[in-house]
């Protein structure tokens, strides 16, 4: 009896496995499973971009003049003070003037005698040409007389160029300042021997109210700027290219009173003088000049900044999302795009693309060739697929959502 019992409650417990085993299979069996991938796309458009480089720079003085001595002697006064603001022709120092002096009153006293031996010589040659006339005197002596009248009057001239020179080194007995700026620190101390064209100067003076950037440009991208206004891909600026700058801190160069309110900064903007004809040798690069306004004397000489150059304008530029593009074989890129034809119940045809891809733009590539306004550009979901299957395409839900959102992962080619 109890053996039959233990082969019943055996037979009833694998009935309840196959039953429990046949349920789960009738469950998986229902489950609807979708056929196609899903992937989400944008609808591509076209926008007016102004585009623009950011390209390191270095700031210099407008004007810098180096003070220096132009005839020897010994400091004895220095009449300004480090670091302040001068006018041009201000006295800067004083060179000991007893020496040029005593030069210049001895031109001047040459100058005096050549004057009187002048008037003497010019009455003796008067009177001999009336005594030529009587035959008192020979010829000969009236040439000599004419002779020694005219290199008296040489005399002269040379006497009122050396006192004009004399005049001239005692003048420079005060040196004054060549230009208007603001004067550094004095490389020379009351009591000091200077010498006239001495390699060292005395102090360094730098007009700041406006200053130069030198600005460095690869000439790789001057080539591939210049090729996108001949082929018609960009338009060049119909002004003055315009500049602006980013500090060493990071921020925007702008007025000084404008700090405090960031959302009413306005950029104090420079304008692009020129560009260097030649290309450095050893850094491949371009040098360009701007030239700014310097009202609170932010930018120092020497000091480092960011330059955003202005390039051109695009009429009718094609972004995309930096994740909806991937490098191919060749060092290029693709992207992966749906299409209608043969397409139905809402599926779409996925094919990949190449393109070429300009620069990066934010988070966003700018597209030289491959896309057009309208095409339907994957940027989720590509990896469930391959070219050529069909598939259920979802409208991205913004252009800034998902791949579009992403950080920058390259810089501009």
């Amino acid at each position: 009896m109890c053996r039959f019992s233990k082969k019943i409650c055996a037979l009833w417990v694998s009935a309840l496995l196959w039953l429990t085993l046949l349920a789960f299979g009738c469950n998986r069996a229902e489950a609807p499973v979708s056929p196609h991938a899903e992937v989400q796309y944008l609808v591509l458009g076209e926008e007016k971009l102004t585009l623009s480089s950011t390209l390191p720079g270095r700031v210099s003085a407008l004007v810098t003049a180096e003070v220096r001595p132009q005839v020897d002697g010994i400091i004895i006064e220095r009449l300004f003070e480090e670091g302040a603001d001068i006018k041009k022709g201000q006295i800067l120092y004083r060179i000991e003037p007893s020496a040029y002096q005593a030069a210049h009153a001895t031109a001047k006293a040459s100058l005096a005698e050549a004057k009187a031996a002048v008037t003497s010589l010019a009455l003796m040659e008067k009177r001999q040409r009336i005594l030529i006339k009587q035959y008192a005197i020979s010829q000969q002596e009236l040439d000599n007389s004419t002779s020694q009248h005219g290199q008296a009057r040489a005399r002269v001239a040379r006497a009122e160029a050396e006192l004009e020179a004399a005049a001239i080194n005692l003048a420079h007995t005060e040196i004054k300042a060549p230009v208007s700026g603001r004067i550094g620190a004095s490389a020379f101390t009351v009591g000091a021997l200077v010498t006239a064209n001495q390699s060292s100067a005395l102090a360094v003076i730098q007009q700041i109210d406006r200053v130069f950037v030198d600005i460095t440009q690869s000439s790789a991208e001057a080539i591939r700027l210049r090729r996108a206004i001949a082929q018609g891909r960009m338009s060049a600026n119909g002004t003055g290219t315009k500049v602006r700058l980013i500090l060493e801190d990071g921020s925007p160069y702008t007025a000084v009173t404008a700090v405090q309110h960031a959302e009413e900064q306005a950029w104090i903007k420079g304008d692009l003088l020129f560009s260097e004809i030649s290309v450095g040798q050893t850094t491949g690069s371009l040098m360009l000049r701007a030239v700014f306004c310097n009202p609170d004397g932010l930018l120092l000489p020497g000091m480092y900044v960011k330059a955003i150059v202005e390039e051109g304008a695009v009429d009718k530029a094609v972004l995309i999302p930096q994740g909806a593009a991937f490098a191919n074989s060749v060092g290029g890129h693709a992207v992966y795009i749906l299409k209608k034809e043969g397409a139905k119940d809402g599926l779409y045809r996925m094919e990949r693309r190449e393109v070429r891809l300009e620069r990066t733009l934010g988070n966003r590539w700018v597209v030289g060739d491959g896309l057009n306004a309208g095409d339907l550009l994957v940027v989720e979901g590509f990896q469930k697929a391959s070219p050529g299957e069909f598939v259920k395409g979802i409208p991205a839900p913004t252009a800034n959502s998902g791949p579009a959102a992403m950080p920058i992962a390259s810089e501009a080619l």
